[in-house]
This record gives structure tokens, C-alpha cells and sequence, in this order.
């Protein structure tokens, strides 16, 4: 099965991590998860902007790994996905992940969200695990919720 097109732009407010993420990486791993033709923006972000975005869309006032801001699902999946960089090291470093499989997990996490997968409830976080395990499995990478 083919992957659906994806229009992508990467940003990096937060350019620490920019040579964990090269674009061609990056599109592979939104790839995988995208169920229909996607337009995309991802931006890494420092602590302050994660904390900012946080606070103002969703009332909570700490900076998060990842936010996900969907426009529309279909015909074409647009979104914005913003990932905090510091939230993402410090989040693999207690893991004991590599960085670099975090950030993969946080952009399939990221992409499903954009296409309304959720965990708010707990038959919806299990469909939404188990489809995050099977792209990272199929990726190449380890199962992200395994202890």
C-alpha cells in the first residue's frame, strides 16, 4: 500500500534537536501514520512557547511534549503539530528511549491526533496505543509502551 502525500513544514524555533530530525525522516514517520493526504506544519519549540500554547488552548500551564491543532480531517488532513524539544529530551532521558524514537512516537502520536484518534477514555487510548505500536513497530522502532 502506498503512503499518502504530505505536505510538510518543519520549523525549529528550538534548534537543538535539528539534526535528530531531518526532513526526510520526519516525513517518513507522519507517512506512516496518515490515513489520507496530509498538510502539515510541525514546529519545535523551547519550554517557554510550549508553555504558552498550552496555557492559552488548553488551560493547563506547563509545556507538554506534544500539541496537536487539527483544522480538518478529510479530504486532506490539516494541522499543526507543535513539539516542546525540552520536554521530549527530558521525557527519554526518565525513559531510558532513544531520543531519536521518542520523536518518532511524538509525531505518530502527533498525526493520529490530527486525524481525531484521542485518549481521553480508556477504549480509546487502547485503539490509539495499539495503533501508535504497530507504525513504530513497522518503522522499525520499539514498542513505545512496553515496560
Amino acid at each position: 500500500m502506498s503512503q499518502p502525500d504530505l505536505s510538510l513544514s518543519l520549523q525549529f524555533a528550538d534548534p537543538r534537536h535539528k539534526a535528530v530530525l531531518p526532513r526526510h525522516k520526519v516525513m517518513r514517520w507522519m507517512r506512516a501514520a496518515l490515513e489520507l493526504p496530509g498538510e502539515m506544519t510541525v514546529r519545535i519549540v523551547d519550554a517557554e512557547e510550549g508553555r504558552t500554547l498550552n496555557r492559552e488552548y488548553r488551560q493547563k500551564d506547563y509545556a507538554t511534549n506534544v500539541l496537536t491543532f487539527d483544522y480538518t480531517h478529510e479530504p486532506v488532513v490539516a494541522a499543526d503539530l507543535v513539539i516542546c524539544a525540552e520536554v521530549v529530551e527530558r521525557e527519554a532521558r526518565e525513559m531510558g528511549v532513544d531520543l531519536t524514537a521518542h520523536y518518532a512516537h511524538m509525531l505518530v502520536h502527533g498525526t493520529l491526533h490530527a486525524q481525531g484518534y484521542d485518549h481521553e477514555e480508556d477504549d480509546e487510548a487502547e485503539c490509539m496505543e495499539a495503533r501508535e505500536t504497530e507504525i513504530l513497530l513497522a518503522l522499525g522502532f520499539p514498542d513505545p509502551y512496553k515496560k
